[in-house]
Formats: structure tokens, C-alpha cells, sequence
């Protein structure tokens, strides 16, 4: 009875039912760390979670304690702290292909057709399936340490922008940035048509 109020139990519950508006969380992995002392080995764990809202909004952490739930709470109230907002194509895909690194680990992230689905590895899957992209393409170039990807894998996906900010930021309109291609490409093809004739 004396232990309860020291775990700190009933605070965390607390907070986990403020701030958790229908998050979903995923363990990405979990290792056993030891700290040698005079005694000999004190084992711990350390935990790597990605929570998300399936809505475009995402987030990671890491925590280490002596017990494997512990951990993972720590991690879990971690990323909920730290995450970020993504904008999404028809909230399935990326806008536009994106590329980030991470120390030695690199990813590059494609946007997708509809019916695509998410092909990826375990880490980045974790972070696609939480932050409710249906449709991508992402590959790992670099290190296959977890934490690494997943890091790697958020730095790619805060320099994702949507047409909308990109033509605020230029004084632009939305169909000036999108407009333009589409009025291009009709009037390649035409002019190619008759040079094969």
C-alpha cells in the first residue's frame, strides 16, 4: 500500500484522460539497457512509442525505467507532448515527395495513388498507420536502428507543406501554383503531335 502514492499511478491516469482525444499509440520497440555498478548489472528498459490521432497529427518518445510498463508510459506521455501536424492530400497521401535524415539514418517518403497502401518498414509503418496516411511509398536508405528511422522519418515529414501555405507564403493563390501544370501539359502534347506526324 505504502508504493502506490510513490509510482505516481493515479496522476498519470489522470493525464492520459485530459489529454487523450481518441489517440492511438504503438510500441515501434523495446530494449533491455544495463548499467553496471559496483554489485554488478542494474537492467532497465527503454521504450520507443508513436502516438497518433489517425487525423494528421503525430507524435514520438522514448522513456527508460525499471519496468517494461513504466516505459512505456513514460514514452507515451513523451509523445504526446511532442507531436506535430502533417497536411495531407485527401487525407490519404503526402502532397509531394519528401526526403529526410537523421543522424546516419535517411529516408525518402512518395506520395501515392488511392489503393497503394502503406509500403514501409516496421518503425516508419508505425508512424504512417498512427498519423492515418492510407497511401504511401517510403524507403529507408540509411541506419536500421529504430530510433533512428523514426526520427529520420519525422524530420522528412515537417518540411511536408500543403499548396494552401506554400502560396500564402509566395502571395500566391492556390490555382496559380496548381493551375500552372495542368495548363502545360495539354499544350506539350499538342505541339509533339504534329513534329512525329
Amino acid at each position: 500500500m505504502a508504493r502506490e502514492p510513490r509510482d505516481g499511478g493515479g496522476r498519470g491516469r489522470d493525464r492520459d484522460r485530459d489529454g487523450g482525444d481518441e489517440l492511438i499509440d504503438k510500441l515501434v520497440t523495446i530494449n533491455r539497457v544495463a548499467k553496471v555498478v559496483k554489485g554488478g548489472r542494474r537492467f532497465a528498459f527503454a521504450a520507443l512509442v508513436v502516438v497518433g490521432d489517425q487525423k494528421g497529427r503525430v507524435g514520438y518518445g522514448a522513456g527508460k525505467a525499471r519496468e517494461v510498463p513504466e516505459a512505456i508510459r513514460k514514452a507515451t506521455e513523451r509523445a504526446k507532448r511532442a507531436m506535430i501536424r502533417v497536411p495531407m492530400k485527401e487525407g490519404r497521401t503526402l502532397h509531394h515527395d519528401v526526403f529526410g535524415h537523421y543522424g546516419a539514418g535517411h529516408v525518402v517518403l512518395r506520395s501515392a495513388s488511392a489503393g497503394t497502401g502503406i509500403i514501409a518498414g516496421g518503425p516508419m509503418r508505425a508512424v504512417f498507420e498512427t498519423l492515418g496516411i492510407g497511401d504511401v511509398v517510403a524507403k529507408s536508405l540509411g541506419s536500421r536502428n529504430p530510433h533512428n528511422m523514426v526520427k529520420a522519418t519525422f524530420a522528412a515529414l515537417t518540411q511536408c507543406a500543403s499548396p494552401r501555405s506554400v502560396a500564402s507564403r509566395r502571395g500566391k493563390k492556390v490555382s496559380d501554383l496548381l493551375g500552372r501544370r495542368d495548363q502545360h501539359a495539354p499544350a506539350a502534347t499538342t505541339e509533339e503531335a504534329p513534329a512525329h506526324a
